[in-house]
């Protein structure tokens, strides 16, 4: 079987964690090289993982002609930069969320892999998941009717002191660590901007630590979106139609579970399996490097999410 080779630009939590393992399983993916600019750092990879160059230098990673496809965990504030310094090099590119820090940056970036022919896609490994798909499918059967109002919130509690999540230089803030996925969410099932918005606030430090969104559509559809790292964690989200009513707990998650559906007077309960949703992710987008085709998430769909974010933080930060 054809693997593509992959290299990581910075060994983040999320790169050791959940990345690093993900390709290590997919069947499509090779581990090749990791980058970090931390002795201690390359060491710990080295002793954890097995891959076959360590670099000392992102730079020194991308000049290697070895690798085909790059992951980057950096700090949001840097992922256009880097992203276009890899896809210069030929690589193609998964990013994590968000994409970048402005829907001008993300075209600047949809530029450069038009130009240089590689793939590009935002790391929002929830859209792999059987929940998801069991959520489209439901949405997509009419059971619910029309939808009219969905709810989603991420949350958790930011007890890691000196955080790059609470830095503003570095793209810090609730809204795009978490609130990112809501708003995704959104716009995954309503495919449009929203006509008017109303954004509440929670600052400290110079930003946001919770944040809700009331957004509305065309045709009275409402979304109440809501995130934080203040408090204690929720992670859930509730569609609303003229024929029904869909709860989904979890819903940025991949453990094993189940959603709740109220449909003619009856309470239906639908399990979903879990999966290695970081896996699939890792998986899709080699897939679409050996075959010459487009992963799930499109480029089109990133720019919706950084158009709808972009009028979201103008609220926050006024």
């Amino acid at each position: 079987m054809e693997k593509i080779n992959w290299g990581i630009l910075g060994y983040a939590r999320i790169a050791k964690n959940e990345l690093i393992p993900a390709i290590l399983e997919a069947p499509s993916a090779s581990l090749y090289g990791i980058a970090s600019r931390d002795s201690g750092k390359r060491e710990e990879a080295r002793s954890l993982f097995p891959f076959e160059k360590v670099y000392e230098t992102y730079e020194a990673l991308l000049e290697d002609e070895n690798i085909q496809a790059v992951y980057i965990p950096l700090p949001n504030a840097l992922h256009k930069e880097w992203a276009v310094k890899a896809m210069e090099k030929g690589k193609h590119v998964l990013c994590e969320k968000p994409l970048a820090l402005s829907e001008n940056e993300v075209k600047e970036m949809i530029e450069v892999s038009e130009m240089y022919g590689v793939l590009l896609m935002e790391a929002f490994m929830y859209r792999y998941t059987p929940r998801m798909k069991k959520v489209l499918e439901i949405v997509g059967s009419g059971v619910l009717g029309e939808i009219r109002h969905i709810d989603s919130s991420f949350r958790f509690y930011l007890d890691r002191p000196n955080s790059i999540k609470m830095k503003k230089e570095l793209g810090g803030g609730a809204l795009y660590d978490v609130g990112c996925y809501p708003v995704s969410f959104a716009n995954l099932l309503l495919k449009e901007e929203p006509q008017d918005l109303f954004v509440s606030s929670v600052m400290e430090e110079g930003v946001d630590i919770e944040t809700s969104v009331l957004l509305t559509y065309r045709h009275g559809v409402t979304a109440s979106l809501h995130c934080g790292f203040n408090a204690y964690g929720v992670n859930s989200s509730e569609i609303l139609g003229t024929k029904g009513r869909l709860v989904i707990p979890d819903t940025f998650l991949e453990e094993e579970g189940a959603l709740t559906l109220y449909h003619e007077g009856k309470v239906e309960t639908i399990s979903v399996p879990g999966c290695h949703r970081y896996m699939l992710e890792v998986e899709d987008f080699s897939q679409a490097v050996i075959e010459k085709s487009r992963p799930l998430i499109t480029l089109q769909e990133s720019l919706l999410q950084a158009r709808v974010m972009d009028r979201i933080l103008r609220s926050i930060y006024k």
